[in-house]
């Protein structure tokens, strides 16, 4: 596999279970040695320089790494220390939005508070280069909305900024660039849009019994049925005139209706083949 993530971006790693993306970020943050091959993340060798990368570097996990009994603003305070980089206690709870919560220990906060604390120890170096895993899994919708602004004050500011994440919602929202991990294979890498053209998409709700191939015949394109009333055509917005006349014809109601470009979920399953 090669790919490589650009300063001022948001690169998205996307896959399945299994596909390699977690290992081959390891490898990149310097916590597993390469089998073959070469890896350099701001011209450094992660491996065998990682004591210097880690100082321009940060690593948001997706769970743990921090005692249960360590205080918010100890913890901060301690990576800020660490790093001495500039970056202030108080300046990091406030971009997190655990000012109110720095007192609490960190077995006391929700999960969606455990990602905002992790996203402040990642902030702590001022990085160049940003890992990301699953920074938004558990958190509430404020809280979403606050990190997708994070992430990308982050790229704006010249960071290469690297997602690794199941929630496809999340990163279509954020991704300025797509890489798609297939059995230990980049099978994408491209900007959203560009994975997007050619694929449009309609969808549609309507009586679970209606004559998918008589249907198809009408509209001049392949009809599926991925759930009992649930309905996919692989084309533009040309065919919802034929599909609605139809429908319409045959006593069928139209609950629902969107016709566009694929979703990234839709993407990562034409491309992956994986129905999980």
């Amino acid at each position: 596999m090669s790919f490589t993530a650009e300063p001022g971006q948001i690169t998205a790693v996307l896959g399945p279970n299994g596909a390699g993306k977690t290992s081959t970020l390891e490898v990149c943050e310097g916590y597993r040695a390469p089998s073959s091959g070469q890896v350099a993340v701001l011209g450094m060798n992660p491996w065998a320089q990682q004591a210097l990368l880690s100082r321009q570097m940060g690593v948001m996990l997706q769970e743990g790494g921090v005692s249960n009994a360590a205080r918010v603003c100890d913890v901060v305070r301690l990576y800020c220390d660490l790093y001495d980089r500039g970056m202030q206690p108080a300046e990091l709870l406030d971009i997190v939005g655990l000012t109110e919560r720095a007192l609490s220990t960190y077995r006391r906060l929700s999960g969606g508070e455990k990602q905002r604390l992790s996203l402040a120890l990642a902030l702590a170096s001022k990085p160049q280069v940003a890992f990301l895993d699953e920074p938004t899994s558990g958190v509430d919708i404020a809280g979403r909305q606050r990190i997708r602004q994070i992430v990308r004050d982050l790229a704006a500011a010249g960071c290469a900024v690297v997602l690794a994440t199941h929630e496809l919602d999340e990163a279509e929202k954020l991704a300025d660039q797509v890489i798609i991990f297939n059995c230990g294979t980049v099978v994408a890498n491209a900007p959203l849009a560009d994975l997007r053209q050619g694929h449009d998409i309609i969808r549609f709700t309507s009586s679970p019994n209606l004559n998918v191939a008589e249907l198809s015949a009408m509209v001049g394109a392949l009809v599926h049925s991925p759930a009992p009333g649930t309905f996919e055509i692989s084309s533009d917005a040309s065919r919802v005139g034929p599909l609605t006349t139809w429908l319409a014809d045959n006593g069928h109601p139209l609950i629902d209706l969107q016709a566009g470009q694929q979703r990234l979920e839709d993407i990562v399953l034409r491309l992956t083949g994986d129905p999980s």
